[in-house]
């Protein structure tokens, strides 16, 4: 299961082997500077939206990669199992934002020092 963790000033969406092939990307650093917002999503599956492009991706049971809408770029890792997680709006970067799936939504903000 990917981890969004904090090293430093930098904020780090690491990822596992698969999650990698499936996402078509490797692990995500962005600074801290560039994190505007972090909330909790109650049902994150269906907070992913938009053309998959690349990445892999079953409605309602997985979405992994990129995602394009007029939102902006998210990239996503939800995994079925995961009914929870984190939405993190980035400014100046190459992503809009992240959504990633986790079991304790409120713990992970808390451990980032991000609270809003």
């Amino acid at each position: 299961m990917a981890e969004l963790v904090r090293e430093g000033d930098t904020l780090v969406l690491r990822l596992t082997s698969i999650e990698k092939v499936e996402a078509l990307h490797g692990d995500i650093h962005v600074p801290i500077s560039s994190v505007q917002t972090i909330t909790v999503i109650d049902d994150v599956i269906h907070a992913v939206h938009g053309l998959k492009l690349p990445g892999s991706r079953l409605p309602g049971v997985f979405a992994m990669g990129t995602f394009v809408s007029l939102e902006g770029t998210i990239f996503a890792i939800v995994h079925h199992q995961t009914k929870r997680g984190v939405k993190v709006t980035l400014n100046g970067v190459s992503f809009d934002g992240l959504i990633v799936g986790v079991n304790d939504p409120e713990q992970l903000i808390s451990s980032l020092g991000l609270a809003n």
